[in-house]
């Protein structure tokens, strides 16, 4: 029994929380039957073209890592505590000194400008708002500096260029318009062989031909929306980002989009980086325990365990999988990941794997073209009641509470 307190009255109990999902009066009509991340993806092919929607949701030859992003998280099952008091438990994730509302953040996804109206501007504002970072992509559309003034909390992601020079333009690009945490993708020594964008019609740039104005024809809600009001308002779009100066035409007919060789780059690289970058360094695309020491040594400040969502090297180990030896080998250095997150309770599986954070890509993108901001705020809201519902289901208070005393395996390959 509760002591009363000083006036010999019982203790006051805490608001109760509603255990049902209710739709708020004022979520966009077209948004009201979404009920997980997953709903948003037959929603999103529904509306945009057959390369755009090909291009999110493919992967690299045979999807294999694609597939074993998700089905790694059905090999564990949770342990949950129970007469728990978990009436005060909080999502709040404290990384980098910073807090945030919840355990995770959305990704980088490239031109996501194309996909939904303003597309990078739609996800910073959402993740804004919601109090959880954003990482804005290397590939994207919108100049940085448009980002970054409209949520100067975001991320910024970059694809190194090919030389010292490029390098070095960009690392101070990216300074001088204020963001405060660079992330490398390191991952990209050669493009992925993506299949599925070849039978898609899709391309980068993409290429002016009838199949591609007749996949747009047939999408009218993603011709008005997007493409149409992207053209009167902004003009053509162009890769923004990827150097310390505008790249290509979204929409070309001869010019290819310049990746720059990337197969020569090396730790000396990360090192001049360091060097020259004052603020957070994160190294993206860790799946080994050496790489994780190693960016360590060269003065990064975190990674992020990602096989690129299965599209690079098909057959990579899932991020899931990697976690638990690039965490051993981490030592203080912070250990996010992504990949194949769906559900809160994926969320939570990689906090007890040994995640500090986790980023989502797809689901929000797909969120962003069907609904906008209001989509994505929407999507952000549906996994952060997922989150907060599981951990008082696991007997939790907050996220950082949650270990491998949780899980227990039961499929796959039993532990070494």
């Amino acid at each position: 029994m509760s002591p009363p307190d000083t006036n010999g009255a019982a203790p006051v109990p805490p608001p109760a929380r509603s255990v049902y999902r209710s739709v708020p009066k004022d979520l966009p009509r077209r948004l009201r039957s979404i009920l997980a991340l997953d709903d948003f993806e037959p929603a999103a092919r529904r509306k945009l073209p057959r390369p755009l929607f090909g291009y999110i949701a493919g992967a690299a030859e045979t999807n294999a890592s694609l597939k074993d992003n998700r089905e790694v998280f059905q090999e564990w099952a949770f342990r949950p505590r129970y007469l728990i008091d978990v009436s005060r438990r909080s999502m709040a994730t404290t990384l980098f000194g910073q807090e945030y509302s919840a355990p995770f953040g959305i990704a980088p996804m490239g031109i996501s400008a194309i996909m939904a109206y303003r597309g990078d501007l739609v996800l910073a504002r959402a993740a804004r708002d919601a109090g959880i970072p954003m990482i804005m992509s290397g590939s994207s559309l919108i100049p940085l500096e448009e980002v970054a003034k409209e949520a100067p909390g975001s991320w910024f992601q970059a694809y190194l260029p090919g030389d010292s020079d490029r390098i070095a333009g960009l690392v101070d690009r990216v300074a001088a318009a204020g963001f405060g945490t660079l992330l490398l993708t390191v991952d990209t020594t050669t493009m992925g062989n993506r299949e599925n964008n070849v039978r898609s019609g899709f391309s980068t740039p993409l290429k002016p031909n009838l199949r591609l104005a007749w996949d747009g024809a047939i999408r009218p809600r993603w011709l008005l929306d997007t493409m149409f009001r992207t053209l009167r308002h902004h003009g053509m779009p162009h890769f923004e980002n990827s150097f310390a100066t505008r790249g290509a035409p979204i929409i070309a007919r001869h010019v290819e989009r310049d990746f720059s060789a990337r197969d020569h780059l090396n730790w000396t690289h990360l090192a001049q980086i360091r060097k020259r970058w004052k603020g957070r360094l994160i190294v993206k695309g860790i799946l080994h325990g050496e790489d994780a020491r190693r960016s360590a040594e060269e003065g990064a400040d975190g990674v992020v365990v990602s096989n690129h969502g299965g599209r690079q090297l098909d057959g990579a180990i899932s991020a899931f999988r990697a976690l638990p030896e690039v965490k051993a080998a981490a030592g203080t250095m912070t250990v996010m990941m992504d990949g194949g997150i769906r559900r809160g309770a994926d969320v939570l599986k990689a906090l007890a794997m040994g995640a500090d954070f986790v980023f989502v890509g797809r689901p929000f993108l797909y969120a962003a073209a069907v609904g906008g901001e209001a989509g994505v705020s929407h999507a952000i809201s549906i996994l952060s009641q997922e989150v907060d519902r599981n951990l008082a289901l696991l007997g939790c208070q907050r996220p950082e509470e949650v270990g491998m005393q949780h899980l227990m395996r039961v499929g796959g390959v039993p532990p070494v």
